[in-house]
């Protein structure tokens, strides 16, 4: 399945239905008067938060979503039927944008949380309504309201606990497949993460989601690379994993390049939490990772962590960090062995 993090989208809410006019004409009964009934209510729209998505690529294929008119009424006094609603299902995690892209219109963070973008046209009074002792045979009825058109945009901005930064090749796939079942591509080439991905990692009974996002280059504010798009993904993270290559010989530009794009985004993010990892160490001696954690330390990198994500080292205490930085409501509780679904 591709991944899709902004689309655009058509709406359009169902207009009322007319009123009717009519009179009541049968045999032997006299001055029957006005029975023309209401017109139906037209449809409207609504967007819906559901379980089980991480995309918007199903609305790549669909971008318009008009609802029911409302029926017209008729006479004996029967009302018409009611247009039919339509529900825009995303993933949780959207947020809905007006047509300029800046203007928020509602951010769906829960499952099962919905949001009325476009409310369906009231249908118009049928000439019985108008009937009053000096009027006992109204000829008018009222047309239905005309429903809503609006062009929106869905922006996808991924629920995760950490977030994952780095320039490209520091090992943030690695790391995610090391710590959760996810599969993302590993390869030895820059850029080899295209699109974000999720992971649920363990640690001591409870789990958090990991994101991690294609990694920064000098100038991704300014689009260069695949841009910082992506980093709205970590922008609801509560504490960001900075990964840093230290088989590199630019140490610390490539930790300053970092620390750069997230100021240039804005978004709070350079104000986050911050977890700062010296990765790939099974590719240095004891003397060679001291003198490069003194000069991560020296550059203002606070307490500096030292893993492997291909041998496992120093990974658990990562993770460990990581949690501390989680809020205990955002954690999750690792199920029980035999409460874990049968996998062959």
């Amino acid at each position: 399945m591709k991944f899709l993090d902004l689309a655009k989208v058509y709406i359009r809410s169902g207009s009322g239905g007319n009123g009717c006019v009519s009179f009541r004409r049968e045999k032997y009964i006299e001055f029957g008067g006005p029975d023309g009934g209401d017109g139906g209510d037209g449809g409207s729209v609504w967007v819906e938060a559901v379980d089980g998505l991480n995309t918007l690529i199903d609305f790549r294929y669909q971008q318009h979503f008009f609802a029911d008119n409302g029926r017209p009424g008729m006479g004996r006094q029967r009302t018409g039927a009611d247009g039919k609603d339509v529900v825009l299902r995303v993933p949780v995690g959207t947020e809905i944008l007006d047509e300029d892209q800046e203007t928020l219109i509602a951010d769906l963070t829960e499952v099962g949380e919905r949001v009325l973008l476009a409310k369906g046209g009231n249908g118009g009074w049928g000439n019985l309504h108008f009937k009053t002792s000096t009027n006992q045979a109204p000829r008018r009825a009222n047309p239905g309201q005309e429903g809503v058109e609006r062009t929106l945009w869905l922006r996808l901005k991924l629920i995760a606990d950490v977030g994952l930064v780095g320039l490209p090749n520091a090992g943030k796939s690695t790391f995610l497949a090391a710590t959760s079942n996810a599969r993302p591509k590993v390869a030895d080439y820059p850029f080899t993460t295209l699109h974000p991905n999720l992971g649920v990692v363990g640690i001591d009974g409870v789990e958090f989601v990991v994101a991690d996002i294609p990694g920064l280059i000098e100038g991704a504010s300014e689009g260069r690379g695949l841009g910082d798009l992506f980093l709205g993904h970590v922008e609801r993270c509560a504490v960001l994993l900075h990964l840093v290559d230290g088989s590199s010989g630019t140490l610390i530009e490539d930790y300053r390049t970092i620390l750069d794009e997230l100021a240039a985004y804005g978004a709070g993010l350079a104000d986050k939490p911050r977890v700062t990892v010296l990765n790939k160490i099974d590719t240095l001696d004891d003397e060679e990772r001291a003198f490069l954690r003194d000069e991560l330390q020296a550059a203002g990198a606070g307490n500096v962590l030292l893993m492997s994500g291909v041998s496992g080292e120093g990974v658990d205490a990562v993770l460990r960090a990581l949690r501390s930085h989680i809020d205990a409501g955002r954690l999750r509780q690792t199920p029980a062995a035999e409460d874990a679904p049968w996998q062959p």
